[in-house]
């Protein structure tokens, strides 16, 4: 379809600024308007089909909805959609009337052609998006006029409104089926957002303000991405001048404070790290080996000494900004006497080399983790240690993702979650739930234990059907008793994301509870569209 570009019709008032700093805050920007920001994840993957900004985060494009900005669990509010949708009476149907007067960044029209181009490529196996199984609820979008969509659901799902903040792309830029890693869009992105991308080399991405910017062009005009790789690299050109702001790991990002003119900020996030434990290793698939190591894990020596006590213990993947649905009795003790106990009753036998073994098995088994996170790495040594405390010996290997992959159903993995942690339901479902034991459900690294609990799954189930409120907080609290009494993993902490950032001249809104992604899309720059200048 060829569409006439229309005018903004008006610019809407930038988000409510929450928070308001003062001039000592984070993020400043250069003499020319932009700011240049150093990220160690790798440029481009721009496409929102293959999952870029699922939690709404992307610059260039807009969802349906986009994060109020709250602080702990935060709400929903419109952005393509010219209010929030409601539902029908079961939740199965959700109409969503779309803001007219919209352009994209070549200058097209959205209009309702757009969202449902955008997910009919998300469910589309010819894409092989690995974001396809969560939304796995829908069975059509439905246009029914320009300016209105209709979401038809295959149940009632009460965290819909989470789907409804992933970008929107051009449908002509969706109009040939193909792979989404493939897409144009990866390099050269055509969305609705406040900024443009305007060149993109492999270590540097530059992004102006989109002018006609439906909700008002940002003041910060220009933003430029470097892409480096190395954490001290980082550091380094941060504390030189060259960069206005970084992310770092915790204990690196704390070497800044009490520096002239820089700050460090500690976000909390939804962002947990854990050991799967696959069912098919004799030994990480032992109930007794599970929660023996559960109980050896030393979970605030690693918030202490890994995390620089930026962070939290974890026992599920389900932390305290959820509310009446955050069970706080679900916790492991740090208890090694009787993660000992546990393991010679269910016949793990000291070795004369401090190693247990059963039948035969020696109680040993790999944990591997990506070789470019320090924080992996190091929690990895310390749960390493852990074990070792107590007869379990836990052979590290540090490899790329392309080689863990292949070998995850079968060896432990230093896992990572909370990719889309505004709801419970998009929390848990993915990392608990045994509908990911079956060939050719989500990704590999759902459910990478292979666990599989009734309760568990149930609870589940329930929560992310019950339109009821406090029955939602129920089920989830007894999802997570009924784990921590037979767990499948071994979630070790929540990550606060540590960044480090020159100091401002700008208003700018307040953090806000931060997904697994955590470079510099978020942290002090999350919301940059809504800068302003301190008058």
């Amino acid at each position: 379809m060829v569409r006439r570009a229309r005018v903004v019709a008006a610019a809407v008032g930038a988000l409510a600024l929450t928070s308001c700093s003062a001039p000592t805050d984070p993020a400043a920007a250069s003499p020319d308007g932009g700011i240049v920001l150093a990220d160690g994840h790798e440029l481009g993957g721009y496409n929102p089909v293959a999952g870029f900004g699922s939690a709404g985060e992307a610059k260039m494009y807009d969802g349906l909805l986009r994060l109020d900005g709250a602080p702990g669990l935060p709400g929903f509010e419109p952005a393509l959609a010219a209010e929030v949708p409601t539902p029908n009476a079961d939740a199965t149907v959700w109409t969503v009337p779309l803001r007219e007067g919209v352009t994209f960044s070549d200058g097209s029209t959205f209009e309702a052609a757009d969202v449902v181009a955008t997910y009919e490529a998300i469910e589309d196996p010819a894409s092989a998006s690995e974001v396809r199984s969560s939304f796995d609820m829908i069975t059509s979008v439905v246009e029914l006029d320009p300016h209105t969509v209709e979401f038809r659901l295959a149940h009632p799902y009460a965290a819909f409104e989470t789907k409804l903040l992933i970008g929107i792309a051009a449908s002509e830029a969706l109009a040939e089926p193909g792979l989404a890693a493939e897409s144009e869009l990866n390099t050269a992105p055509v969305g609705t957002g406040p900024y443009k991308l305007v060149d993109l080399t492999p270590d540097r991405a530059v992004f102006e303000a989109n002018e006609d910017y439906w909700d008002g062009a940002p003041e910060v005009k220009k933003l430029t991405l470097l892409y480096v790789p190395d954490d001290n690299t980082r550091a380094q050109r941060m504390a030189s001048g060259e960069i206005d702001g970084t992310t770092l790991p915790p204990v690196l990002a704390r070497t800044f404070d009490n520096r002239e003119a820089m700050t460090v900020s500690a976000n909390t996030s939804a962002d947990w790290r854990g050991v799967s434990m696959p069912t098919d290793n004799p030994v990480s698939g032992d109930p007794a080996v599970r929660m023996a190591l559960n109980l050896a894990a030393n979970r605030a020596s690693m918030v202490d000494n890994v995390l620089a006590g930026y962070g939290r213990e974890a026992a599920t993947p389900m932390p305290d900004a959820y509310g009446d649905a955050y069970e706080p009795e679900a916790v492991f003790a740090y208890d090694p006497a009787e993660a000992e106990r546990l393991l010679s009753e269910a016949g793990w036998i000291d070795g004369s080399d401090g190693i247990r073994s059963r039948d035969g098995i020696r109680a040993e088994f790999t944990v591997m983790y990506n070789s470019a996170d320090t924080v992996r790495r190091d929690l990895a040594q310390a749960f390493a240690s852990d074990a070792l405390a107590v007869g379990i010996e836990v052979n590290l290997e540090a490899l790329s993702w392309d080689r863990i992959d292949p070998r995850i159903s079968y060896d432990s993995t230093l896992m990572g979650g909370g990719s889309e942690p505004y709801d419970p339901d998009t929390q848990a479902y993915n990392a608990l739930h045994s509908v990911f034991l079956e060939p050719g459900v989500g990704s590999i690294y759902d459910n990478a234990s292979d666990y599989s609990n009734p309760a568990v799954d149930s609870a589940l189930e329930t929560g992310r059907r019950s339109l009821d409120p406090a029955q939602r907080s129920a089920v989830y609290r007894d999802m997570q008793r009924a784990y921590v009494a037979d767990p499948g993993s071994i979630f070790l902490v929540f990550l606060d994301h540590t960044y480090v950032s020159k100091t401002s001249d700008w208003t700018m809104s307040g953090p806000i509870l931060e997904p697994h992604s955590h470079g510099v899309t978020w942290g002090p720059w999350w919301s940059l569209q809504t800068w302003t200048p301190q008058s």
